[in-house]
């Protein structure tokens, strides 16, 4: 009796033996292909860096639509204390709080690099590596947007005495623990529109008056001209379900306090994850579509 059981345990420690053999190739694949968009993101960090004045100076001209909004949003609350159930410190807050996401998570010009590399045949090479093209421009596309996000900060502290007595952020802190990964998904709505646009170039040559197009919804709908709640309630009701909605607004009213009812939120975040989820697919069937056609006309 006890042979059989001796023996009957053996074959259960090997057999769990050989399935930890499959697992630890699987967690070897992973992190060599981590390493891959490491070494992306790293390389993305110092090109971007050595360009660092190139950001530091869109930020100091950014200064000067900040000066526009002062001039106007004053002007706007001319005799008034609140206009739209906020003050105008909440509302020059708000747009300074939108000023510096812009930096963070705006999409500048992927949309462009991505399209040159497609008409200059440069994404060939990433067809004959193992590397998938999204998470390679995604890196990158972080990378800059740390270094652009860090250097928007120089023009601000020169502006702060004279914006100090307008701004009125919010204490409380699970704003920042909500607000961060919104502005996270954000980012990745930002890039995949901005990738989606550049993958247009497999069919069309020009891909400007789409990105400008998108840019002026985006203006008005990403409440960059206004701030959205000030929409008549079905305009808002419908902005709400729009992807320009959660490009910049949604982010930027959890921190300055434009949100604040629990559910909303939760209804914003439920809708927001759903917009990163169809452009993601949007951009997978473009991108299986557009190689498709590239292959086929000799690229």
């Amino acid at each position: 009796m006890g042979i059989l059981v001796a023996s009957s345990a053996k074959p259960r420690r090997g057999a769990s033996l050989n399935e930890s053999i499959p697992q630890l190739s699987t967690l070897t694949s992973l992190l060599a292909s981590l390493a891959k968009y490491r070494q992306a993101f790293l390389v993305g960090l110092q090109s971007n860096i050595v360009y660092r004045w190139n950001f530091a100076v869109r930020g100091f001209f950014s200064l000067f639509h900040l000066s526009a909004v002062f001039i106007l949003w004053s002007a706007a609350f001319a005799g008034k204390t609140e206009l739209g159930g906020f003050s105008v410190q909440q509302t020059i807050t708000y747009f300074v709080t939108l000023l510096v996401l812009q930096f963070f998570i705006s999409a500048f010009n992927e949309d462009y690099q991505i399209s040159e590399e497609i008409r200059n045949g440069l994404i060939n090479q990433f067809l004959l590596k193992p590397i998938n093209y999204f998470a390679y421009r995604f890196s990158i596309f972080v990378a800059a947007r740390l270094v652009s996000g860090a250097l928007v900060f120089l023009p601000l502290l020169i502006a702060y005495p004279v914006l100090k007595d307008y701004l009125v952020m919010p204490t409380e802190g699970w704003r920042w623990a909500v607000g961060l990964p919104a502005m996270a998904l954000s980012a990745m709505i930002q890039f995949s529109i901005a990738y989606c646009f550049g993958l247009l170039t497999f069919w069309f040559l020009e891909i400007q008056g789409f990105v400008i197009l998108s840019f002026a919804i985006e203006t008005v709908l990403g409440g960059q001209m206004f701030p959205l709640d000030l929409l008549p309630p079905w305009a808002y009701a419908i902005a709400k379900y729009l992807p320009f909605y959660y490009q910049m607004y949604f982010p930027a009213a959890i921190f300055t306090g434009r949100l604040a009812e629990p559910a909303a939120i939760a209804q914003g975040f439920l809708i927001q994850i759903c917009w990163v989820i169809i452009l993601l697919a949007v951009n997978h069937g473009l991108w299986v579509r557009g190689l498709r056609r590239h292959t086929a006309v000799g690229g």
